[in-house]
């Protein structure tokens, strides 16, 4: 039996057993008032009608089946109140019963179904005061006698005892259904949280909302970044297996937080090397993404010096050094794979590029194409490297090297790069030779003099 299949019997059980409780109750009041000289015989035909109504009323819920219960249990509820209406009217208003009665018509109909029950019922109980007073009209003496007072006290008092223990139990079931739902809430928020370390933001936030994800691909603006380990390989031949992975967490742990601070998305890792993605999400602009993705470069690359440090410190001889590519365009974005493995990811020829060049960077490097450049050269210092050949690039790619941030450079700086309209500068001071020196000073001096006199 299904759990649903359970809690319909057991509605359907309880249900019976306070009817049961309401019939008897009646049955008994109008048992005290029969007299055996003179037969009430409709009061003995509503007896009647009552107990048979008890099995008739629980074959008739069994049969309503789960979707039709609730309607049908309104309208036996009708009934139940139509009845004791009937009850009422038989035995004249006796005063106690009728308050009894009239209570347990109120506490049964805002108990078990609010407002629109509570009315329901009561039009109940006047139809069926009504229907009986047309057929005998009640005396209206609001009797006093003790016999019928004690059966209907009984019998109330009876089904307001069960109905408070239900209750109860109802009450303390719910309770300890709501402590197991709360456990399995956190159990489930930890598995959600130790699940979303292993999706992107957008698949994860797209499984939050219940968006069908699978299939679907757009064009996006993307800034994308490359970097990885500069002969990891073979550093992974002179170091014992449980030492290389101790090494390769800490990187990537430390890496991983610099692509939180600075907004970016983990798209992949693929062993040593990491795929991060600037605009797919929580995108300020395709400039503010450039500057943000350079910006977390740099930052990994002074971390990283601070990690050769720690593990020269720990005996390790080979300096690592990672390598680091950057590229700004149109890529394909979304999920790929088969209905039973999809995978979210970013392709284009714009991300084999940024790709390309990581592997064509030197040791601590960041190399840029040209569009990256573009769009952040007002914050990032470069160093012009030409032009490079690409592996599945026909033509060749223009690159830069990046040097820093342009607020960081103070006094050691040694590389200016400037552009306005009529004006354009290019200092790169590492590369001016000293005996070019003096002459590059006196063409800056003439062109600043010649400036100052323009009116």
């Amino acid at each position: 039996m299904s759990e649903h299949e359970e809690v319909h019997q057991d509605s359907i059980k309880s249900q019976y057993y306070f009817r049961a409780l309401i019939c008897f109750a009646a049955t008994g009041t109008l048992a005290s008032q029969l007299k055996i000289d003179s037969l009430d015989l409709l009061s003995v035909a509503v007896m009647f009608i009552c107990l048979i109504y008890i099995y008739a009323a629980y074959k008739i819920s069994q049969w309503a089946g789960i979707d039709r219960l609730n309607k049908t249990t309104q309208w036996l509820g009708c009934i139940d109140a139509g009845l004791v209406g009937v009850v009422l009217t038989l035995s004249n208003f006796s005063l106690l019963p009728s308050i009894l009665f009239v209570t347990m018509v109120q506490f049964n109909g805002l108990l078990n179904g609010g407002t629109q029950k509570w009315i329901r019922d009561n039009f109940a109980l006047l139809a069926g005061i009504a229907l009986c007073a047309l057929i005998r009209a009640p005396q209206w003496v609001l009797s006093t006698q003790l016999e019928i007072s004690l059966a209907s006290l009984i019998g109330i008092s009876t089904y307001f005892c069960a109905s408070a223990l239900y209750t109860y139990s109802q009450v303390n079931t719910l309770r300890k259904e709501n402590d197991i739902l709360d456990r399995e809430k956190n159990t489930f928020k930890m598995r959600a949280y130790k699940l979303s370390r292993y999706l992107s933001p957008p698949v994860w936030s797209a499984i939050n909302e219940g968006k069908d994800t699978s299939q679907q691909t757009e064009r996006k603006r993307l800034t994308i970044f490359f970097s990885d380990i500069k002969d990891f390989s073979q550093l992974s031949e002179e170091l014992e297996a449980e030492t290389l992975t101790e090494i390769l967490n800490t990187y990537l742990k430390e890496m991983s937080k610099i692509v939180d601070q600075y907004g970016g998305t983990i798209d992949k890792f693929m062993g040593d090397g990491i795929m991060v993605i600037f605009g797919d999400s929580d995108s300020k602009g395709i400039k503010h993404d450039s500057i943000r993705c350079v910006s977390m470069a740099i930052a990994m690359r002074k971390r990283m010096k601070v990690l050769q440090q720690q593990w020269q410190n720990q005996g390790i001889k080979r300096r690592m050094q990672i390598r680091m590519g950057i590229n700004t365009g149109y890529c394909t974005v979304g999920t790929f794979g088969t209905s039973h493995h999809l995978d979210y990811t970013v392709l284009g020829t714009h991300v084999n590029l940024a790709s390309r060049l990581e592997s064509a960077a030197s040791p601590n490097e960041i190399l840029l194409t040209h569009e990256t450049w573009s769009l952040c050269r007002d914050t990032i210092m470069c160093r012009d490297k030409g032009e490079i050949s690409v592996k599945g690039f026909s033509h060749p790619i223009k690159v830069y090297s990046v040097v820093g941030l342009r607020k960081e450079m103070g006094k050691n700086q040694s590389y200016f790069e400037h552009s306005l309209d009529g004006f354009s500068m290019h200092l790169d001071m590492d590369k001016v030779r000293n005996y070019d020196r003096d002459r590059a000073i006196a063409v800056l001096e003439k062109a600043a003099s010649a400036l100052k006199e323009k009116v």
